[in-house]
């Protein structure tokens, strides 16, 4: 995870793949380094320290609520991404519901 000063406009969190892996994973798909193929997805998050969203977490006073807004925040960014899936995606939805 890693904080950048991103535009207060960009998302809250987003999900980034290193470059360097992304390629090597392309190329071994096409059939050159196979090792690299093997190798397992890596991602980062990268959170936006100048969203006003996260200013507002950092100002929650119950703990429970800003880990509920934490966890639903990596989610969406993770959904961007198409990485939610099967029990997470379903207790994505349900927590959704939970904070309404």
């Amino acid at each position: 995870m890693s904080f950048e000063n991103l535009s207060e406009a960009d998302q809250p969190m987003v999900i980034t793949q290193p470059e360097f892996m992304r390629r090597m994973k392309d190329m071994s798909a096409l059939g050159g380094m196979s090792y690299m193929g093997s190798l397992p997805d890596s991602y980062m998050l990268v959170v936006n320290s100048n969203h006003p969203l996260i200013g507002r977490l950092l100002e929650e006073e119950n703990g429970e609520l800003r880990d509920k807004k934490i966890n639903q925040l990596i989610d969406l960014s993770m959904l961007a991404k198409n990485l939610l899936k099967g029990e997470k995606l379903t207790r994505f939805v349900q927590r959704s519901v939970d904070l309404f």
